[in-house]
């Protein structure tokens, strides 16, 4: 079935509920996801990163135990390789996480990890470590009525714009709990696993738009919440630590633009580090001095 997700055509062997169905295809689709053998001990000519990851200049080997073994080549194709009995949920995850997120550095983007919500005609994207509420403010702000374009990869263009990504994001059950999100009729991300994808009922726009603000989110041991814009050299380290699955960089032949895409998108946007008292999260006030933030720098 053919599908779209970051300004990409998509045909994939295997079904993707989380992404828009496109219409019927008129030529080629941008990229190929198919049902293939994958060596099962790595690639010829490539570096070892580890002992579930090989990468050279055009292919990524990648290996999730219990999971499949995928092979990303050339920002157009991604074959997989699933091991008996595993479940389609699980082969999503990591298709459309890593796998994915391979493919999108293979094209030339920057891919952060992160969520980038609309704001206005711009876009806000909140970077972070897993745990530090990145898809809890993202869900606090879908429920204000603001656009999500994209949950946990959000790759970034030449001209510092974000991609939309799928009409979802993924919530742990106890968040969704305190926000008042029913999750019994959401499916699981996999199975056994309290953390569930949510749709969004939102307008299909699929068009890419510019960053203007990068916030990132963690927590200390204070009791009010901190703000702190980042400026001169400092702005660059924190959009390469939180760069999606950085390490695959490595092999790649991209590290020199991608710290190209770092600096010039450091150059462009509102950067300020924000943190939050470990011992809760008040989310409406996170959110309101975030606005706040984002009216008073335009």
């Amino acid at each position: 079935m053919r599908h779209t997700a970051y300004n990409l055509s998509i045909e994939s062997e295997l079904a993707l509920p989380e992404l828009l169905v496109a219409s019927e295809p008129a030529s080629a689709a941008d990229v190929q996801i198919k049902f293939a053998a994958v060596p099962p001990d790595g690639l010829p000519n490539a570096q070892q990163l580890g002992p579930f990851l090989w990468v050279n200049r055009d292919s990524l080997w990648l290996h999730v135990p219990q999971v499949a073994r995928f092979l990303v080549q050339g920002g157009h194709t991604i074959l997989m390789d699933p091991e008996p009995g595993v479940d389609e949920d699980s082969l999503r995850v990591f298709l459309l996480g890593s796998a994915l997120g391979a493919l999108l550095f293979q094209r030339g983007h920057l891919v952060l990890h992160g969520n980038a919500i609309r704001i206005g005609d711009q876009c806000m994207v909140c970077v972070g470590h897993s745990g530090a509420g990145k898809s809890t403010l993202t869900a606090g702000f879908m429920q204000r009525g603001h656009q999500i374009l994209a949950d946990d990869v959000v790759p970034v263009d030449a001209q510092c714009r974000a991609l939309p990504g799928f009409p979802r994001i993924k919530l742990w059950k106890d968040v969704a709990d305190k926000m008042g999100i029913d999750t019994s009729a959401l499916r699981r991300i996999r199975p056994n696993t309290e953390k569930f994808n949510l749709p969004l009922d939102q307008p299909l726009d699929q068009s890419p738009l510019p960053i203007r603000w990068v916030y990132i989110l963690g927590s200390d041991h204070i009791d009010t919440l901190r703000l702190e814009p980042i400026s001169g050299m400092q702005r660059f380290l924190p959009l390469h630590n939180n760069t999606y699955r950085v390490r695959f960089l490595q092999g790649m032949a991209l590290k020199p633009e991608h710290l190209k895409l770092c600096g010039q998108l450091a150059s462009q946007v509102r950067l300020a580090r924000v943190t939050r008292p470990d011992s809760g999260f008040e989310l409406n006030g996170l959110i309101d001095h975030l606005l706040a933030d984002m009216a008073a720098n335009p």
